[in-house]
């Protein structure tokens, strides 16, 4: 019996070491998005994309020793502070992360900044914050993005509407930092290239009527309204309501727009309709959606490469570090995403993670084409949508 209590006691405490080994070597990176709210239905395969570049890593056994990666996913609704500012603070506090990919609205984005990430020294990077505003935030430097500012969206929607010669346009926004600061962008841009803006109107997301809005912008006429909104809030709801009184037919669509809920609601009601959403014809976007084929991720949906990106140079700069803490490795993200270095694509994350363990240095490109300029944010190139016979159409690349 004292021997059966000792083998016992043995392989309790065994397993017990075990247990807090595999724990030890265990770094938990937050992945938050609006899960519910105004982008609810693009934010699963924006997840899975981050969470893709995470297993790969984990799979990999390379990172600092055989790190395992877990996610943390927390919601951000996209438009509620206060909440997201409290589910920033539980992955930090509770969940003891050690990195953040998101958030994904820019006033959610903005008030994680600021009320969480810079007070604690947490790594924030965004895949799809595109307000100007966070260019000039205060963030010592743990504030990265994979998408493109909108101050280079607004020029190039602007260049895409006088191209098709469309001379005259109506504008409205979400009430929010993206929409005020994309149409201020656009606005600019477009009156710069001799084009003219009839109104700039916003409209509040969550109401069941937006007559009053297509109103005001019928009234002031235009070939063709901007619509920088939500794909899943009031952008739909502004066009039902332009396509039922006949006020405008053809519709340009920013990024916050574009997605499958739009074309499953109109169809070809929208036809000729068109827009841009961030994205590169490298190479690397169609190794990634090779390496998504067969998950839940919906190939082609906005900011799920950025998301993997986003995920990946986390990662990558805590190898280069050779620390996973934060104070350590966010001086290490601009190194790893940008030459000199071996081109690093989905995919190779293994690859990557070695020739940094071996001293070497890589220039991370990944799912697009990732190069980090000013203040840690993306360069950015964009894809160029058009609606077609009901059905949204990749037509170029900018």
């Amino acid at each position: 019996m004292k021997k059966l209590l000792m083998a016992t006691a043995i392989g309790a405490l065994a397993t017990q070491g075990a247990w807090a080994e595999s724990h030890s070597n265990e770094i938990k990176i937050g992945v938050i998005l609006g899960f519910t709210g105004p982008i609810e239905s693009l934010t699963p395969s924006m997840a899975g994309s981050a969470e893709l570049a995470m297993a790969e890593v984990t799979e990999s056994g390379a990172l600092l020793g055989g790190a395992m990666v877990s996610p943390v996913r927390a919601d951000s609704t996209c438009v509620d502070a206060a909440a997201a500012t409290a589910a920033a603070e539980r992955l930090i506090t509770a969940d003891g992360v050690k990195g953040i990919m998101g958030a994904d609205c820019s006033g959610v984005t903005g008030a994680i900044l600021a009320n969480v990430a810079v007070p604690n020294g947490m790594v924030m990077i965004s895949p799809s914050s595109t307000s100007p505003g966070l260019t000039a935030a205060e963030d010592n430097g743990l504030f990265f993005r994979t998408a493109p500012s909108d101050a280079r969206q607004g020029e190039v929607m602007a260049g895409i509407i006088k191209e098709k010669g469309i001379e005259s346009v109506a504008v409205t926004y979400t009430n929010n930092d993206y929409g005020k600061g994309l149409a201020d962008s656009f606005v600019a841009a477009f009156e710069a290239l001799g084009g003219a803006v009839t109104i700039t109107a916003s409209h509040e997301d969550g109401k069941a009527d937006y007559a009053a809005e297509v109103g005001a912008l019928a009234s002031a006429g235009g070939d063709a309204l901007v619509v920088a909104g939500y794909v899943d809030q009031g952008g739909p709801g502004v066009i039902q309501g332009a396509l039922d009184t006949g006020a405008f037919d053809t519709f340009v669509l920013p990024d916050g727009m574009i997605g499958d809920a739009l074309t499953e609601k109109f169809g070809a009601d929208i036809d000729g309709s068109f827009g841009q959403l961030p994205g590169s014809d490298s190479p690397g976007g169609d190794t990634f959606a090779k390496l998504a084929e067969g998950s839940e991720i919906t190939i082609g949906s906005p900011y799920t490469g950025e998301s993997y990106d986003a995920a990946a140079l986390i990662m990558l700069a805590m190898q280069a570090a050779g620390s996973a803490e934060p104070g350590d490795y966010k001086d290490k993200i601009m190194d790893v995403a940008n030459a000199p270095g071996e081109p690093i694509y989905p995919g190779e994350l293994a690859k990557a993670l070695q020739i940094l363990a071996d001293g070497g240095d890589i220039d991370y490109v990944g799912a697009t084409a990732v190069e980090l300029v000013g203040p840690g944010e993306a360069a950015g190139s964009y894809r160029e949508i058009a609606i077609e016979g009901g059905e949204m159409k990749t037509v170029g690349y900018r």
